[in-house]
């Protein structure tokens, strides 16, 4: 109801916009330039994050940016993930029923993706998701995995996606062997106040709005209730937009904001 309102073509903060009409920090477009580099050179990479800030959305986005005439990405996100149901899931989605047991399955996966990259010339690109919560044998199967050609080469990219509390379980003693075959780790920060202006704004523009909705004090209030989490940020401002649309308010204040807030969100 608030996109009529406001004259939007488009909702504003929805979780569908393409990714890219998404608005990009330049840390967002630094972590997306390595996971490029990891992609090509097959290699094993963790990106880690608060709730909120965006490492789904990083992935859609880098998905997004690959030729899909030279990767192929499979994305698992299982919380109870067994290392089994692992190679069931990739193979399956390479349009493969996996044997059994694990040991044929993981050999039969090694198989596929030598025909996928000698036939099809596609590199594999393995990205999952929630591997905060995935257990030592399930992170252990990662390193055995890996081991490919007497540890000559890596079979795939991989990429492990989940909360910070993930990287500080693999700073623990027990974790080193998995820990040292990590090429690269990423870090998804807070968005600071000037991003937060700017992830407002761009997000507005691509709905389709010809003037500023929320007054810089307003910014500033969602701001200060998000701490710089894209997710809070997009809750807020859509509460905003509804309240604004139901008192026709053309322009959003922090007063508004702070209304929300409390009325809605506290």
């Amino acid at each position: 109801m608030f996109e009529t309102f406001y004259g939007l073509t488009q909702t504003p903060f929805s979780r569908d916009i393409p990714t890219d009409q998404l608005y990009q920090s330049l840390m967002l477009e630094e972590i997306l330039g390595r996971l490029e580099y990891a992609a090509k050179r097959q290699l094993f990479a963790v990106i880690t994050g608060d709730c909120g800030t965006g490492k789904t959305t990083t992935i859609r986005c880098f998905k997004d940016t690959l030729d899909s005439s030279k990767f192929m990405v499979m994305y698992l996100a299982d919380s109870k993930l067994t290392p089994r149901h692992f190679y069931k899931g990739l193979l399956e989605q390479m349009g493969c029923e996996a044997k059994f047991y694990r040991g044929d399955a993981k050999r039969q996966l090694h198989r596929e993706i030598e025909l996928m990259r000698g036939i099809h010339k596609l590199q594999p690109v393995v990205i999952v998701d929630e591997a905060h919560l995935l257990d030592k044998e399930m992170l252990e199967e990662v390193r055995f995995l890996l081991n490919f050609r007497m540890d000559a080469v890596s079979p795939m990219a991989l990429i492990l996606v989940g909360q910070s509390e993930l990287w500080e379980r693999l700073q623990l003693q027990s974790y080193a062997a998995i820990r040292q075959r990590i090429d690269l780790q990423c870090k998804l920060p807070y968005l600071d106040r000037a991003q937060v202006g700017e992830y407002v704004k761009r997000h507005l523009t691509y709905a389709g709005a010809d003037h500023d909705i929320f007054s810089d004090s307003a910014v500033d209030e969602v701001f200060r209730f998000s701490s710089g989490t894209a997710r809070l940020v997009n809750k807020v401002c859509t509460h905003c937009l509804l309240y604004g649309a139901q008192n026709s308010r053309r322009i959003i204040d922090d007063h508004m904001v702070k209304l929300v807030i409390q009325g809605e969100l506290s």
